[in-house]
């Protein structure tokens, strides 16, 4: 159980933290900008549910929390080293990653195909939920790139791969099942 008894401890006042095994990084690290910016698409979906319906609105708060276990699995490396672990660390799991695609499969099933790129916008709750989208795709890239030097959980990088296409198809949702989608034309200002 977390107890956040004092907020400040200045532990980082020379710019570097602790990362989830006790382990001290730079703040600039890649591991700490990836589960930082995995914390932006949480700030980011807080948003959305400002305008969003009770039914989206549960599915957004069940994203919070994944995110939430998303940072935990991404502060904490050495997957490799979880069996000696003090306690079972959080790691994301494949489950999680097929709920979104089942939630995608299901709202998808009602929207009309793309004949076109759409532009991010239309209600409040599409523009939230692409904004959404575009720093999901960040933190996802960031996870890339994090994988390339150390390890990472694959079920991470895909639920972050999952998690904007989610965003977008429920954007999508969010424009009057696509009615509303704000379409691309190539070229129109030239």
């Amino acid at each position: 159980m977390v107890v956040l008894n004092k907020i400040y401890t200045k532990t980082g006042d020379f710019g570097e933290t602790a990362l989830g095994n006790g382990a001290r990084v730079a703040k600039h690290s890649m591991r700490v900008t990836a589960y930082g910016t995995v914390d932006e698409v949480n700030a980011t979906v807080g948003l959305a549910r400002l305008h969003a319906s009770d039914e989206t609105d549960e599915a957004l708060s069940r994203i919070q929390n994944d995110l939430f276990d998303l940072g935990a699995d991404l502060c904490r490396p050495d997957m490799e080293k979880d069996a000696e672990a003090e306690y079972s660390p959080l790691r994301m799991t494949d489950n999680q990653v097929a709920r979104l695609e089942a939630e995608i499969d299901v709202m998808n099933a009602v929207l009309e195909p793309l004949r076109s790129f759409i532009l991010p916008g239309g209600s409040d709750l599409a523009a939230y939920l692409h904004l959404c989208r575009t720093v999901s795709r960040r933190a996802e890239r960031l996870s890339v790139e994090l994988a390339t030097m150390e390890s990472v959980n694959p079920a991470a990088v895909k639920y972050l791969n999952r998690l904007s296409d989610w965003f977008f198809v429920a954007a999508r949702m969010a424009n009057n099942a696509g009615k509303d989608d704000v379409l691309w034309v190539p070229g129109a200002n030239r």
